[in-house]
């Protein structure tokens, strides 16, 4: 029997309601803003709750280096990698490991540096 539920994913970052919006057009679901802007869920519409907490002096993850660990990444799962990265690079996400050639797999960030994968289903 488990010993807890996951509630939500949380990521710190300096603009949580931008960073919401920005995975509400890649996910999916509605915006909740609270605590005047220093957090906000984005409810998604398979039920979980990816939220967003202001963190002064954030900090974004480097990708891929020992020094600055990423700490986490999201793995999201697309029917199609090439039409997915279109619709990914227009929300802001920036690619990082994109040019491996049949690789099913692709590494981006989004706009407050938190890298994560489109991933081929």
């Amino acid at each position: 029997m488990a010993l807890a539920k996951l509630g939500a994913i949380v990521l710190d970052c300096p603009d949580p309601e931008a960073l919401a919006r920005f995975y509400a057009g890649v996910l999916g679901g509605t915006v909740e803003v609270e605590q005047g802007g220093r957090w906000v869920d984005l409810h998604t519409p398979t039920g979980q709750t990816v939220a967003f907490q202001q963190a002064p002096g954030f900090v974004p993850p480097k990708w891929p280096t020992a020094d600055a660990s990423q700490q986490f990444h999201l793995d999201l799962t697309v029917d199609d990698l090439d039409e997915a990265e279109r619709r990914i690079l227009a929300l802001g996400a920036k690619p990082l490991d994109t040019d491996a050639p049949g690789r099913t797999w692709r590494v981006y960030a989004d706009p407050a540096g938190h890298p994560f994968c489109l991933c081929a289903c």
